[in-house]
């Protein structure tokens, strides 16, 4: 089985700055991309960013220039680095692992998520 950990999360004002990182653990060989999405009240999940193992990534437009991923596929750990937060930005972020290969067989994981809440 495979865990996600979040941490990171918390209350900052607009314009601030906050750093998630998410930890994956178990039985892993390897995960081909780690992400970050977010769900705000009464809205859809969204992608926020992801990364590949290899290094690519893919950002939303509305946090472009604002957030940073980055990885460190030793460690299983992905970073989310958010500056310039908007109080749109308030929402729960959740942590995705996807392709995580334990054994021969791949899977996706989910972390629990973890409040951003950005004040005006």
């Amino acid at each position: 089985q495979v865990q996600l950990v979040e941490s990171g999360g918390g209350l900052v004002q607009a314009g601030g700055s906050l750093r998630l990182s998410c930890a994956a653990s178990g039985n892993i060989f390897s995960i081909y991309a780690m992400g970050w999405y977010r769900q705000a009240p009464g809205k859809q999940r969204e992608l926020v960013a992801a990364i590949t193992s290899g290094g690519s990534t893919n950002l939303a437009n509305s946090v472009k220039g604002r957030f940073t991923i980055s990885r460190d596929n030793a460690k299983n750990t992905v970073y989310l680095q958010m500056n310039s937060l908007k109080p749109e930005d308030t929402a729960v972020y959740y942590c995705n692992a996807a392709g995580v290969r334990s054994g021969s067989s791949y899977k996706d994981y989910w972390g629990s998520g973890t409040l951003v809440t950005v004040s005006s």
